[in-house]
């Protein structure tokens, strides 16, 4: 039987075919789990990347070919009310959510010479604000027993400086502070909360310059994958992860290492 065999996953941030959030939906679904996905493409637009038109979409399509349960609905979490709407409607299609991970994430780059309180805002309201209102409402519905499992995504901002991309980096320094705090509140109800560092990782965004100079800085020699971090969150939803609560874990090839954190 698959770890997952049975459970159902609500995964956020899946907008484009080269995300992390793609590689976790595969990676969730070929463990068993059912999925409720959801993405904002509207995001990827305003990008230097762009937009994967269509591709939450195809990936839909793809795990129901493979006979896995998929659904999907984008969602603006920068909207307040838009996380408890979420949980409702993962609960009316599958009654159930045992898995919640949060891989979604706004991105922005500024320095504090070029800082908005309108970025900060958005920045905390889909970083911060969003995802702690997830885990809230993930945890009211959820019964308690094994298998309940919070999954979280921060940055390298706690193991070297990122001054150029001040909004993004303080509220996702907000998640990795929570992950011990709400680790402790959850774990009399057998919910295990860990928090994932995927390091820099080879999702089309890096120009030519940076993807060479991140390349022969890594230890390991090369970027991370989507499929690194996946390997890692699937092991963190499985049983074989309960005993393991509170951590922020960097799946990074020794980057962090490197900077002697």
């Amino acid at each position: 039987m698959a770890s997952l065999e049975g459970r159902t996953a609500l995964v956020t941030g899946v907008s484009r075919s080269v995300g992390i959030g793609t590689a976790i939906a595969r990676r969730l679904a070929a463990e068993g789990a059912a999925l409720y996905l959801t993405g904002w493409p509207d995001h990827d637009a305003a990008q230097p990347w762009g937009e994967d038109a269509g591709g939450a979409e195809r990936l839909v399509q793809e795990l129901r070919c493979c006979g896995a349960q998929a659904e999907l609905a984008h969602a603006d979490l920068s909207r307040p009310g838009a996380p408890a709407e979420l949980v409702r409607s993962a609960l009316a299609r599958f009654g159930r959510v045992d898995v919640l991970v949060a891989n979604h994430a706004r991105s922005a780059e500024q320095s504090l010479a070029e800082l908005t309180e309108e970025e900060l805002d958005l920045c905390f309201a889909v970083n911060a604000r969003a995802t702690l209102m997830l885990v809230r409402h993930f945890a009211d519905q959820h019964p308690g027993g094994p298998g309940g499992r919070v999954v979280t995504f921060t940055s390298g901002q706690y193991h070297a400086a990122m001054p150029s991309e001040l909004p993004y980096i303080a509220s996702k320094a907000v998640l990795q502070q929570l992950t011990a705090s709400l680790a402790v509140e959850l774990a009399p109800r057998r919910i295990t909360v860990n928090c994932v560092d995927p390091g820099p990782n080879d999702t089309a965004y890096a120009s030519a310059e940076l993807y060479r100079r991140v390349e022969e800085a890594v230890p390991m020699g090369r970027w991370g994958r989507p499929e690194d971090a996946a390997r890692l969150v699937a092991w963190l939803c499985s049983d074989e992860a309960d005993w393991v609560t509170g951590q922020t874990i960097a799946s990074d090839g020794g980057w962090s290492a490197r900077c002697g954190a």
